[in-house]
This record gives structure tokens, sequence and C-alpha cells, in this order.
């Protein structure tokens, strides 16, 4: 019994391909004959090279499922059309095919793009083995052709929804930062466990606990206008000097902030008081939030702050003002 007679060729829920590399295998002889050794090189030199080789396969038969891939009618009715299938530029992926074979290897994997008969894109996972007892001439190859389309799809989109988010981020006219509260996340855990319910009173016995907190939070990430908002040149020039920004009040704003990060807010706002790197006040509006699916253990948090130092001070002259 051939491969052709059995049913697992037939009937397979994937496209399969039965082909003949034979003139190939020829073709590599008569190269090595000539002197090639480099045969990526030499390919690339001149990639008509990699379609005659293309064009030397030999198609035996393909099953059920490949003419319902491709929208073929019949074999004679898809090869007569493989230009169709295979148009656009399928030399790099060919090319490597035609290495794995040249080094004597009996397999072969690729991604390419192939398309229907009427038109429809194909994201294709291709492999190839040659069948055994058929290693020395390569006269007997089954090619398997397994539509990944919905999967690329689903990664493209992926892909631009996280550089949609990675552009919002770095564009934000928003001073924003992603950080790591899980350490802090781990210590507040702790004090439940010991059996702290007054928390506020722990702090005020244990003003240290605060400063560890501190030197807990991971930064993780600042955009352009967190740079701009402090003065700073460069992201390790900011991190360098994060003492010189949360200098003066960032006890007492911390403080606050861990009170509501105890009682389950994870979402909380409030105004603060930070420091250019020149030593110029910055007021701000503190906006904390846990991202989505973090809310376990605080790893991914983002803190926005919102520069409000002009109208702080419009609000103090106007008082003044009033007050003359």
């Amino acid at each position: 019994m051939t491969i052709l007679d059995t049913p697992v060729f037939t009937l397979a829920p994937i496209a399969l391909w039965l082909e003949d590399f034979s003139e190939i295998k020829k073709q590599f002889e008569l190269w090595r004959a000539q002197g090639i050794q480099d045969l990526r090189g030499y390919l690339l030199e001149d990639p008509s090279r990699v379609i005659e080789c293309a064009r030397k396969i030999k198609i035996l038969s393909v099953n059920q499922k490949t003419l319902e891939l491709y929208e073929a009618q019949d074999l004679q009715h898809l090869i007569s059309n493989l230009e169709q299938i295979f148009k656009g530029d399928m030399t790099s992926t060919h090319i490597d095919e035609l290495i794995s074979l040249w080094e004597g290897q009996t397999e072969f994997s690729s991604q390419a793009v192939n398309y229907s008969l009427n038109g429809k894109r194909l994201d294709i996972q291709l492999r190839g083995t040659v069948v055994p007892s058929h290693e020395q001439d390569l006269s007997l190859v089954l090619v398997s052709t397994e539509n990944i389309t919905p999967y690329t799809a689903a990664r493209r989109q992926a892909d631009q929804q996280r550089l949609l988010a990675e552009s919002r981020f770095v564009y934000s006219p928003t001073s924003l930062w992603v950080e790591d509260f899980s350490r802090i996340k781990s210590r507040l855990d702790q004090l439940r466990h010991l059996g702290i319910d007054d928390f506020n009173t722990f702090l005020d016995v244990h003003p240290d606990f605060i400063q560890q907190c501190i030197r807990d939070v991971l930064i993780i990430d600042v955009n352009q206008a967190t740079l701009d908002l402090f003065g700073a040149p460069d992201k390790n020039t900011l991190l360098q000097n994060i003492h010189k920004i949360f200098a003066g009040e960032m006890q007492h704003t911390f403080r606050e902030q861990l009170i509501e990060l105890w009682n389950g807010n994870i979402h909380h706002q409030r105004e603060a008081i930070n420091y250019a790197l020149d030593g110029s006040i910055r007021h701000v509006l503190l906006q904390f939030t846990v991202f989505p699916g973090y809310e376990e253990d605080w790893s991914t948090v983002q803190v926005a702050l919102t520069d409000i130092t002009a109208r702080k001070k419009s609000r103090k002259l106007s008082g003044i003002s009033g007050k003359a």
C-alpha cells in the first residue's frame, strides 16, 4: 500500500501534498560538481535560481482538504494555477527549504503567505518531510500547509493594540509612570496575617514602615511627558534623582496612598507636591490605578501626574488680590 492509498492522507483534516523533489536533488548534485559550497549565498546572488528550483518540483497528488483550502475544483485546476497560489515573494522561505535539503535534513518548515484561487489571503505554516526510503533521490516528499490565518490575524491585531497602547503611553501629554507595587502588596498582606487592623495607628507607631514601602516601589517605565515635567534629559537621569523629585512631603503623600490601598482603594487620586531637578516646585494631581489583571499582586500599576502648578499659583495670586 502506498501513501496515496491510505485514508490518513485522503481524510486528513489538514492540507497535504505529495511532491517529487528528485529534479532538485539532481540540481544539487550538479552544483556540488561545480564546486558550490555556500548555497545560500549562491541563491541570494541570483534569485532566479530559486524560482527555477521551485519549477522543478512535481506535484503528484493532494488531498481533498488541499482542494478546499485553495478553492480548487481538482488537482489539475490547482496545478494550472500555482502562480496564483504562490504569487508574491516566496524566495526567502523557499531558500530555507532548499538549504535544509542541501544540508541533508529530511524535514523543513516555514511560514508563508499563499492565496486561494479566489484571491483569499492564506497565512500558512508549511512543513515538509521526506518519506522514508526516498532520502537518496527525494522523489517523495510529504508537505502539509496548515491554515494559520485566524492565529496570525489575531496576533497582528494584538500587535496593533500593543503598539497603540505604547503610543498612548509614550506620547501622552500627561506624566505617566508604570510601577511595580507587588512588594508593598506583600507587606500589607503580612500585616493582615499578623492581625493588624488599625493601620493608621500602626503607621503612627512605625513611621519607618512608610520608608520601607517607598524603597519597595519599582519604577518600570516613564514617558516623555514625565521627563519634561521634571526637567530630566533622559530616564536614567530621572531615576538617579528620584530622591530630589519626591523630597519634602513624600512621606505624608505616600502614607495617605498606603491607607487608600489598605482600605482596598486600588484606584484613587490626591494632590501632591513634587520637585523638578532644578529644585522648582511641582504641584500635581496624582491618579493611581492598578492595571486590570494585576489586582491580586499589584505588579503593574500606573501613576498619572497632572501638573496643576499654574492653577495653584493663580489661586494664590487671586487670594492675595482679594485680601488687598
